[in-house]
């Protein structure tokens, strides 16, 4: 390719950029969207800003809606946008927990990544953190009668602190309730408040500083603009 094609290639992306920037108005507390597009056309190109320009019309559509039309379409969006992929196939390590910008831009995560992009999703949409939990479970695999289990995350929502919460989860294509997931033994969960030891409200909450990695994705996440 020509210097003069890698200009003009770049020249497309920067004005799809603007385009998507000025396309709407609405602004959601979360995130700096027009940020989040800038860096998305900077690091993945026109794949990457179309997909986040696809994430975009998802707030746009989905910020009128009711939580649990929320909770529906966020969870279909990511499983149909998103192929799973293992972390050291994408990002060359055993454990690497991808912001929502590059689950996007890569078009590929595992199943920390999905749970951590539905999580920031429905935050930016305005659903309270106290009714969200990414959740670590034991995923059992083979049967309702094997006992293979694997680590595997979900996110779960709780409409009220003592209802059983509903899984949004990469591997079912609709969102559950708990008890209709058999499959799944909650480890411990945790959000930007705290941790719980196997996923229920009522036990101890626990500070998220042991969890660097949380931390540390949190602060990703600010420098791509979402809060």
């Amino acid at each position: 390719m020509s210097n003069f094609q890698r200009f003009f290639q770049k020249l497309d992306r920067w004005r799809l950029a603007l385009f998507l920037i000025f396309a709407s108005s609405l602004t959601f507390a979360g995130a700096d969207l027009d940020k989040v597009l800038l860096v998305a056309a900077q690091k993945y190109g026109n794949q990457g800003l179309e997909s986040v320009s696809a994430w975009r019309k998802l707030l746009l559509d989905a910020a009128s809606q009711t939580e649990s039309a929320q909770i529906r379409q966020v969870n279909e969006f990511f499983n149909r946008k998103i192929q799973f992929e293992e972390d050291i196939n994408i990002w060359g390590e055993r454990d690497y927990w991808a912001t929502p910008l590059e689950i996007l831009g890569r078009g590929q995560g595992d199943c920390e990544d999905f749970a951590i992009a539905k999580f920031a999703t429905l935050r930016i949409l305005g659903i309270p953190v106290q009714k969200l939990q990414l959740t670590y479970v034991k995923a059992r695999i083979g049967g309702a009668h094997s006992t293979t289990t694997q680590a595997h995350m979900v996110l779960s929502y709780y409409q009220t602190p003592n209802d059983e919460p509903l899984v949004l989860d990469n591997l079912v294509s609709d969102v559950r309730a708990a008890s209709r997931r058999p499959d799944l033994s909650p480890v411990f969960s945790f959000n930007t408040e705290g941790v719980w030891v196997g996923g229920a409200q009522s036990r101890e909450t626990h500070s998220t500083e042991r969890l660097s990695r949380w931390r540390k994705l949190l602060a990703r996440m600010r420098e791509e603009g979402i809060n």
